[in-house]
C-alpha cells in the first residue's frame, strides 16, 4: 500500500495494518508499518493506546475473491484517512480467508477471537457463512460489522444484537427494482439467478414488488455457483415468452453470463434488468462492450453525483490504478463506522454491547449517499438508484438514470 497524503482529512499517524492468514498460515502479524503521513495541520501525535485488533474474515480465494479484495482495500484507504488509528489506538487487520465453505469460515471466525483476542470482527461475502457465524458471534459478544453478506435473515430471524450490517439486505435492492420494471420494461419476466440462498433471496425481494405492481413471472432459472457455461440457462430464458429478464449472478458467473447473453442475440428483444451486482465494475471493465445497456439497480453507481463519491472515485483511483466497486464503498463504510464507534467510546471497546450501540448512533454522508443503521434491524438505510452500462470515454462504466429512493429492510 502507498503512502497516503490525504490533505483534505489532516489527520496522520503511524500506519500500522497488518495482513496475515493463508489457508494453513492462523493469523499471525506479517506486516511493518509502513510509513507516517502528514496532514494540513502538521504531524499528528502517534497513537499510543493499545493496537485495536479486527480480524477481517472474507473471501480472498475462488469466485469471489475479487470481491473480498476491494472491501480490503476499501478499509485500508478509508484508514488511512485517520492515520490508522481510533480512540488513541493503532488498528491492525487480522485478514482470514473466509473460502466458499461455511465451516471454514466459522472455524477462522472463532480462531480469530479465541486464538487471536480480536477487539471486533468485520467482513463476510456469502449469505451461508453469516447465517454460520451467528450464533458464535452471540455467544462470544464480540461485535460482527457484516460488509456485504447480504442474507435478509440477518435483520430479521436470525438478527443477532452483536451483528450491524453496513452492506445491505439482499431485499432492499431487488424489492427497489422490481416496480421499475414493471412500469418500464413490460409486465412478464423471467428470472435467473445463483442457486444458493442468496440467489433465492435475491429473486423474492424483486418477486415482492414486481407482483404486487400486477407482473407476472412466468419463468425461474437457477444456476449452479461456479457455472462456466450459461447457453442452456439462456435458451430457456430465450423461449419464455417473457418480456425482459431479471437476475443475479455476480463474480466471475455474471461477467461469463453477460457476455454469452450478448453473444445469444436476445438483449435487442429480451433486455436484461439485474441486481447491480452481476455488472457491477469489479467485473465490468472485463465483460467489455456486452455490457453495454444493461440496466440494474444498487446502493452506488460509478459516477454518483455526490461530492463525497466524487472525492472518493479520486483517491482510489490514484491509490490502485483501477476503477472502484460497490464492494470497495461498503469497505470503506464498514472501515468508517468503526472508527466513529471507536472514538465515541474513547478506545475502550471491552463491553460488546456498547460497541454496537455506538455504531448504530454513526451517521454521515457516504460515496454512497446519506448512510445510517437502523437500530431494530441493525441494517444500513441507504437509497437504491437504478443504472445503465455506458461507454464514458472509452471505458464502460455504471451511469445513474434514477433514484428509486430510500430503503430499509422490513425487518421481521
Amino acid at each position: 500500500m502507498k503512502l497516503r497524503k490525504l490533505a483534505a482529512v489532516g489527520l496522520s499517524a503511524a500506519l500500522l495494518l497488518t495482513a496475515c492468514g493463508g489457508e494453513d498460515d492462523g493469523a499471525a502479524p506479517a506486516g511493518e508499518p509502513e510509513g507516517t503521513a502528514e496532514g494540513e495541520g502538521g504531524e499528528a501525535a502517534e497513537a499510543t493506546g493499545d493496537p485495536l485488533r479486527v480480524g477481517v474474515v472474507i473471501m480472498t480465494s475462488g469466485v469471489y475473491a475479487q470481491l473480498g479484495e476491494d472491501i480490503i482495500d476499501g478499509m485500508e484507504l478509508y484508514l488511512g484517512t485517520v492515520g490508522n488509528q481510533a480512540g488513541d489506538r493503532p488498528i491492525e487487520l487480522l485478514i482470514e480467508d473466509e473460502t466458499a465453505d461455511t465451516g471454514t469460515a466459522l472455524e477462522r471466525t472463532r480462531r480469530l477471537v479465541e486464538a487471536e483476542e480480536v477487539d471486533i470482527l468485520t467482513g463476510l461475502i456469502s449469505t451461508g457463512s453469516a447465517y454460520a457465524v451467528a450464533d458464535f458471534v452471540e455467544q462470544s459478544q464480540i461485535p460482527f460489522v457484516v460488509s456485504n453478506a447480504g442474507g435478509d435473515d440477518l435483520a430479521r430471524g436470525e438478527r443477532s444484537e452483536f451483528i450491524v450490517r453496513t452492506s445491505f439486505s439482499n431485499w432492499q435492492n431487488n424489492y427497489a427494482v422490481g416496480e421499475w420494471y414493471y412500469d418500464n420494461v413490460g409486465e412478464t419476466v423471467a428470472l435467473i439467478a445463483s442457486d444458493y440462498a442468496a440467489g433465492q433471496e435475491h429473486m423474492r425481494g424483486f418477486r415482492e414488488s414486481f407482483e404486487a405492481a400486477g407482473g407476472q413471472v412466468v419463468d425461474e432459472v437457477y444456476t449452479p455457483l461456479g457455472s462456466t457455461d450459461f447457453s442452456s440457462a439462456i435458451g430457456r430464458l430465450g423461449a419464455s415468452g417473457a418480456d425482459g429478464v431479471y437476475g443475479f449472478l455476480a463474480g466471475t458467473d455474471g461477467l461469463i453470463f453477460v457476455q454469452e447473453y450478448d453473444q445469444s442475440g436476445l438483449k435487442e428483444d429480451l433486455p436484461l434488468v439485474a441486481s447491480g451486482f452481476m455488472v457491477e465494475e469489479d467485473v465490468l471493465a472485463e465483460i467489455g462492450e456486452a455490457a453495454l445497456g444493461v440496466r440494474s439497480g444498487l446502493h452506488w453507481a460509478y459516477d454518483l453525483d455526490n461530492p463525497e463519491n466524487q472525492e472518493f472515485v479520486q483517491m482510489w483511483e490514484e491509490e490502485y490504478g483501477r476503477a472502484p466497486s460497490v464492494y470497495s464503498v461498503q469497505g470503506w463504510d464498514t472501515a468508517r463506522v468503526i472508527v466513529e464507534a471507536v472514538e465515541a467510546l474513547g478506545g475502550d471497546v471491552s463491553d460488546g454491547a456498547a460497541a454496537v450501540d455506538a455504531m448504530l448512533q454513526v451517521e454521515f454522508d457516504s460515496p454512497r449517499g446519506p448512510f445510517r443503521i437502523d437500530p431494530e434491524t441493525h441494517n444500513v438505510v441507504h437509497h437504491v438508484y437504478l443504472r445503465e452500462v455506458v461507454d464514458m470515454d472509452g471505458e464502460v462504466h455504471n451511469t445513474m438514470l434514477e433514484d428509486l429512493g430510500e430503503f430499509a429492510d422490513p425487518g421481521a
